[in-house]
């Protein structure tokens, strides 16, 4: 098949199983993590974090939100008990048994309380037998709301950089295309919202830096269009000519956006002002072959994209400009030599991509430094990768479940969740930058 025909726990039973689950976040102290309040616990493990009861209607699902939030990120093992298992946390001058809940395998005890404006969020440090840091959020009105919701993701990941060093990833939405319409959810799989009209047959949704706008294909009357839509607001169709334009990018500029343009003579890449009417320069000279697929690297000056001009397509990265392009993937003579769709890491460490193996696309990722490829799955035919903001996680498109849907992967530990359930399957996922609620 052508290149252009592929764009176009349970809860925990018993005190003695808990800490035997956890018991490696129990060690000795390191530099490395927990840096924010200085919890104990080893590297290359994930500390127990428990979070208490929350009082208040909203209470239980602002504590399933935190603990799922917690989960997804991988980098906090969530030390599930119910209420009743709880030990007794103190009130007044009582002071919590920390020893205990130590001894359970928690590193940090997570208590919040609703207030009249959000909530206020205190972290005790078990090991130290302290309340290490307390914070006032604010939360929208509108209890599970979109709006809401984004602001307590929000919380969330302010917390697990308190825990871990790093700041989380749940304030995020993910855009994909079902039924030929964009839709966005979020990160955690709730909120699944169109974007665009029935009929639109959109493809390939890529976000703006900043998130205030999206960017994606569609077919128009005189061929497919590369549309731009505010967030919230009005579309435009980028002046482009007559014939095939896909697979856009924005630049980390926010003003630059780079898409492939093609005709019967080959398809290459050209950039323009996304809010502007000047020509498009064109940035590949492909000669007759197909330049598809632009990635910006983090800091803007070099591309990354899929060309076919060794006859059959492959990842190539060049400066921004198209000068000074090289191969990346290596060459390999055959019909599995399939390469395609990649992706350039926040971090810049990594470039993520779709390779063909026995027949079927997987997900890969080659180091820009030592070009080392890892294989990252391997049930079902898996494509279309793209990054989270933390440069750890990947949303791509899977049929392992027997229907096409997002499933997200950690790359350090390749294990994945299914994002999407859409009726009418999906595809095309593109992670969002970090996101502030409204």
């Amino acid at each position: 098949m052508s290149l252009l025909r592929r764009c176009a726990l349970a809860c925990v039973v018993s005190l003695a199983a808990v800490a035997a689950v956890v018991a490696p976040a129990r060690a000795q102290d390191t530099t490395v993590a927990g840096v924010r309040i200085g919890l104990v616990y080893a590297p290359g493990t994930r500390p127990g974090v428990l979070v208490l009861p929350v009082d208040g209607t909203a209470g239980d699902s602002i504590r399933a939100i935190l603990e799922r939030d917690f989960t997804y990120g991988d980098r906090i093992n969530v030390i599930t008990l119910e209420p009743s298992a709880i030990p007794q946390f103190g009130s007044g001058s009582a002071r919590p048994n920390y020893p205990l809940f130590t001894r359970l395998g928690v590193a940090a005890i997570l208590q919040v309380t609703p207030t009249s404006f959000g909530i206020q969020v205190t972290v005790h440090n078990a090991g130290k037998g302290v309340a290490e840091r307390t914070k006032a959020f604010p939360l929208p009105s509108g209890t599970l709301s979109a709006d809401w919701r984004l602001a307590l993701h929000a919380v969330a990941d302010e917390i697990e950089q308190w825990v871990t060093g790093v700041r989380g990833i749940a304030a995020t939405r993910i855009l994909y295309v079902s039924a030929g319409r964009v839709w966005q959810v979020d990160s955690d799989g709730a909120n699944a919202i169109a974007i665009t009209s029935s009929g639109s047959n959109a493809m390939s949704p890529v976000w703006h830096p900043k998130a205030s706008h999206i960017a994606y294909m569609t077919m128009g009357a005189t061929g497919q269009q590369v549309v731009i839509r505010e967030i919230g607001g009005a579309t435009r169709v980028l002046p482009t000519r007559s014939g095939l334009n896909m697979t856009p990018t924005f630049a980390p500029d926010g003003y630059t956006i780079v898409y492939a343009h093609g005709a019967e003579s080959g398809t290459d890449l050209y950039a323009t002002n996304a809010f502007g009417n000047e020509p498009a320069r064109r940035i590949t000279v492909g000669r007759g072959s197909d330049n598809t697929q632009p990635s910006f690297s983090p800091d803007g000056r070099r591309l990354a994209f899929t060309s076919g001009r060794s006859g059959h397509p492959e990842v190539y990265i060049s400066d921004a400009d198209g000068t000074n392009a090289e191969l990346l993937t290596p060459y390999n003579f055959g019909d599995q030599s399939y390469r395609a769709n990649p992706d350039w890491s926040p971090d810049g460490r990594l470039i993520a991509f779709e390779a063909q193996l026995a027949g079927r696309m997987q997900v890969m990722t080659i180091g820009l430094r030592d070009r080392v490829i890892k294989r990252h799955t391997s049930e079902g035919t898996n494509e279309q990768p793209s990054w989270a903001p933390d440069a750890r996680h990947l949303v791509f498109t899977s049929n392992r479940g027997g229907t096409k849907q997002l499933w997200v992967l950690d790359v350090e530990s390749n294990t994945v969740r299914q994002l999407t359930h859409a009726p009418a399957g999906a595809r095309f996922g593109a992670w969002s930058p970090l996101l502030r609620a409204r």
